[in-house]
């Protein structure tokens, strides 16, 4: 009888202890919200969830890799856009340099401001970001992955940019252009100045269609970025209506549970007070 007994009071004290992790595995659910925290919680959902946090993680590789395009495509924008001021500004100076009455010095003058646009519109196609990225891809562009099967040239090559220019049926190079420009102010014949002035209009053409190409590639990024968006705020829905917890249910299991654990106590000290003859009786 006492045996008996002992293997009552027992298991009695595993179904308090059970209660007990109930209630707090209840509280705990009420306070973070989430109520599938364990396989055993619900099988289904539990696969489920897992399938969707695996796609949550590619989808947030996905936006970091937009995030990466997206500023190499805007420092990209932006040197193509100070390159066009800089040829604009070299196209005044060749124009101002065909005045008869420039002197001696404000020619050489022009002619070092030139020198210093030739540099600085190679220290743009040829610059490198904080992690030593260059702004522009050398010779092919680097494709990167932004969604399941599509990778991106987020910015074109710098040969793309500079070089393979048309003027008056002659390839050229943006640099080519620069020391015809130069050579021109230095030798002052006007003939010169007038075809280096059709250079640079060559020049500020060809890239204003690079701009329109790298507008292109960041629209594009701000398109599927703002799908991607879409689509993990989606996965985000369906995760939280399987994990979220239903208050009005938890609260009132609970509840439940809470007047269960205060009466087994209270009978589990009743019995806990009896002497053994009060047992074996």
């Amino acid at each position: 009888m006492v045996g008996i007994t002992n293997k009552t009071l027992i298991a009695e004290i595993r179904r308090q202890q059970q209660l007990s992790q109930g209630i707090v595995e209840g509280q705990t659910a009420i306070s973070t919200g989430i109520s599938l925290t364990k396989p055993s919680d619900n099988a289904l959902a539990w696969v489920q969830v897992s399938e969707i946090g695996k796609a949550q993680a590619q989808q947030s590789a996905w936006k970091a890799n937009i995030s990466y395009g997206t500023t190499r495509a805007a420092n990209a924008e932006a040197n193509l856009e100070q390159i066009t001021t800089l040829l604009v500004r070299a196209q005044e100076l060749v124009t101002s340099a065909r005045n008869g009455s420039l002197s001696a010095s404000g020619r050489a003058a022009i002619v070092e401001e030139m020198k210093t646009i030739r540099t600085t519109i190679d220290t743009m196609l040829t610059q490198k970001d904080y992690q030593g990225v260059p702004v522009f891809d050398d010779t092919q562009s680097v494709l990167v992955p932004v969604s399941r099967g599509l990778n991106l040239a987020v910015v074109g090559t710098r040969q793309d940019v500079s070089e393979g220019i048309d003027v008056d049926g002659t390839p050229m190079s943006l640099d080519d252009i620069m020391a015809q420009n130069i050579t021109a102010l230095e030798s002052g014949t006007d003939a010169d100045l007038i075809a280096s002035l059709d250079a640079i209009r060559a020049g500020q053409t060809h890239i204003v269609v690079e701009q329109a190409k790298q507008g292109v590639r960041g629209d594009r990024l701000d398109v599927i970025g703002e799908r991607l968006t879409n689509i993990d705020l989606d996965l985000s829905e369906r995760r939280q209506g399987l994990e979220a917890t239903d208050l009005a249910e938890v609260i009132s299991s609970v509840k439940a549970k809470l007047l269960q654990l205060e009466a087994a106590q209270s009978a589990f000290a009743r019995i806990n007070q009896q002497t053994l003859f009060d047992l074996i009786r």
